[in-house]
């Protein structure tokens, strides 16, 4: 299966990961992985977390899909199985999702999957985030 070009150009996703990695190899099952479609064997993006649950039970999940394949339910089956691989997990509480003001896409998305807006952050490189939480189970 071949990767697409567009993977290249993420090199600060890839050198961020590398350096989790380097630092904590038992963040591996956390970081990013392949959004295959499965009928054309293709590559279509990537999602995964930032990294393994934090000491509140918290997980952030992170996604993108390839331009020429969004808007065709990859982006929510990618988060359906994210939410699915943590569900068991008793440390996971909660799935964060931080998105942009202007993802009108990304906040239908997680609002579709019982995410629940609950406030904003600012991130370096990003800038100005919502932020939005999936409750798995009580603290």
């Amino acid at each position: 299966m071949e990767i697409p070009p567009f993977f290249v150009t993420q090199a600060g996703l890839w050198r961020l990961r590398l350096h989790q990695i380097a630092t904590d190899r038992a963040s591996v099952p956390w970081l990013v992985r392949a959004v295959i479609a499965r009928r054309e064997q293709l590559v279509v993006g990537h999602a995964g977390f930032h990294g393994p649950p934090d000491d509140e039970g918290m997980v952030e999940i992170g996604y993108t899909i390839l331009l020429e394949f969004q808007r065709r339910g990859y982006g929510r089956a990618a988060t359906k199985e994210l939410i699915l691989f943590v569900a068991a997990m008793p440390e996971v509480r909660v799935v964060r999702a931080s998105i942009s003001p202007d993802n009108v896409a990304s906040r239908a998305l997680v609002r579709g999957l019982g995410f629940r807006h609950v406030g904003e952050q600012w991130d370096e490189e990003d800038g100005r985030e919502l932020v939005f939480e999936h409750l798995l189970r009580d603290g």
